[in-house]
């Protein structure tokens, strides 16, 4: 599949807070937040003008699914845009709890893990070829999802009874128990089987990827995405003879890799077959695979832009991976604690250090950390504000959500009553005019059209 269709699913955390004590709940600050959602469309599972869904998930959890992209740069915007608009919510419900007499302030991160150890996170959903055979997946995809922690991890400060307090990887490293399985929280698996394709489903499934941590940092939200896309492209091509990099046990090298960002401690992971092989060594035979494949086939710019930047992270991780502090999220994080703890002498330990990690992940564009050092100019951005402004309000103009967020658009302006979900737009009037989607890749459809003129 050349031209793919991506989108994000990102769960925040929230918390109302005056000196440092939790004020309200997780669910009140939730149900705060989304009084203005619910007035918008009387519930709090809305789809946006965008063509992004917006909704309160399990745990009253804020998530934000980006529309359909088939464009990195679509799902960078897009994905930037959804931590904006729910900003706005937060600027608003701030407002309301003052004048309700609350002191305190709401804050709201885009992390993966709370004060509880509760994990909450971030979801890559990938449109394949129903015919997927998932012997591929065990020996080529599990193997590169797990080793590519060491560029797409945001880094957390970990406390295990084996290493003690430690700086790892991953946020998800120690929530993650089964490498393929249906469960998305009971047992959370690598990837997620449930057969939901929100498309035709003689021709697709949906691959849901909820390994991935949370990403602050634009460069590595396009390098993900984009690498991932094109080794499932390896993967759906059969005639593509896959170097079988199969893990032994795909959790433990999860775990183990995760605590070796600097690379110091050499930890090597066990393959199938036994040999042992370092994260970045499995990273750079995959790489190597892929520029093979790609120098073979068509690829897109913006993918073929993905490989060029992922090779040069893995050329940095290897000579010096703290030159990667303006590209990769751990880097940066890293960095901002190890001035800290130079700079007054703490331990990983100190609260002070568990403050900045979390303040990294403050969606509050005056006090998180990560937008501080972008203000500055000194992180890579992969869009424009002007690219992020107009993803707020438009839809990708070349998927199926152009079409859901034209029809959201007029469908609130003429105040008409209406249902929508990833494959249905529908009038709730007393003809039920509903036009079915079943084509991601489909722009623009004649059905779409009578129904808008309609209305």
């Amino acid at each position: 599949m050349n031209r793919r269709i991506i989108g994000l699913e990102t769960e925040f955390g929230a918390t109302f807070t005056h000196n440092g004590q939790r004020r309200l709940s997780p669910d009140d600050v939730s149900r705060v937040l989304f009084r203005r959602v619910v007035a918008w469309g009387r519930s709090s599972n809305v789809f946006l003008e965008n063509g992004a869904r917006l909704y309160l998930d399990v745990g009253s959890h804020p998530e934000y699914a980006t529309a359909e992209c088939d464009n990195l740069y679509d799902l960078v915007a897009q994905e930037v845009a959804g931590e904006r608009i729910l900003q706005g919510l937060v600027t608003s419900a701030q407002r309301q709890l003052h004048e309700e007499g609350h002191r305190g302030r709401i804050y709201l991160f885009k992390n993966n893990t709370d004060s509880a150890g509760n994990s909450y996170g971030c979801h890559e959903n990938y449109c394949t070829e129903r015919d997927e055979d998932i012997r591929r997946h065990e020996q080529f995809l599990i193997p590169f999802l797990v080793t590519r922690q060491i560029f797409s991890g945001a880094g957390k400060i970990t406390t295990t009874p084996a290493r003690g307090t430690h700086f790892g990887l991953s946020q998800r490293a120690e929530h993650i128990w089964e490498s393929i399985s249906s469960a998305t929280t009971r047992s959370r698996p690598i990837i997620n089987t449930r057969d939901e394709p929100h498309a035709d489903p003689d021709l697709y499934r949906r691959l849901h990827v909820i390994v991935g941590d949370s990403n602050m940092s634009e460069f590595v939200t396009f390098v993900k995405t984009g690498t991932t896309s094109l080794v499932l492209a390896m993967i759906e091509d059969k005639t593509t003879i896959l170097r079988d990099l199969t893990l032994d046990q795909p959790i433990k090298a999860f775990r183990e890799a995760s605590m070796d960002p600097l690379g110091e401690a050499g930890i090597k992971v066990k393959l199938a077959n036994g040999r042992e092989m370092t994260a970045l060594e499995i990273q750079g035979e995959i790489c190597e695979r892929v520029e093979q494949f790609a120098s073979r086939r068509e690829v897109t710019s913006d993918q073929l832009e993905a490989l060029r930047l992922w090779r040069a992270v893995l050329s940095d991780l290897a000579s010096d991976p703290l030159k990667l502090g303006d590209r990769l999220d751990w880097v940066a994080k890293y960095q901002l604690i190890e001035s800290l703890r130079v700079r007054d002498g703490l331990l990983l330990s100190d609260p002070k250090v568990a403050l900045i990690d979390l303040l990294y992940h403050d969606t509050d564009p005056e006090r998180g950390l990560y937008h501080r050092l972008a203000k500055k100019g000194s992180l890579v951005r992969m869009v424009s504000d002007a690219a992020v402004e107009a993803a707020i309000t438009t839809a990708p103009q070349t998927t199926r959500a152009r079409m859901r967020g034209a029809f959201v658009k007029k469908a609130k302006e003429r105040n008409r009553d209406f249902t929508v979900d990833w494959v249905h737009l529908k009038l709730n009037d007393q003809m039920q005019r509903t036009v079915l989607l079943k084509d991601p890749f489909k722009s623009s459809d004649e059905r779409f059209d009578r129904l808008l003129n309609s209305l």
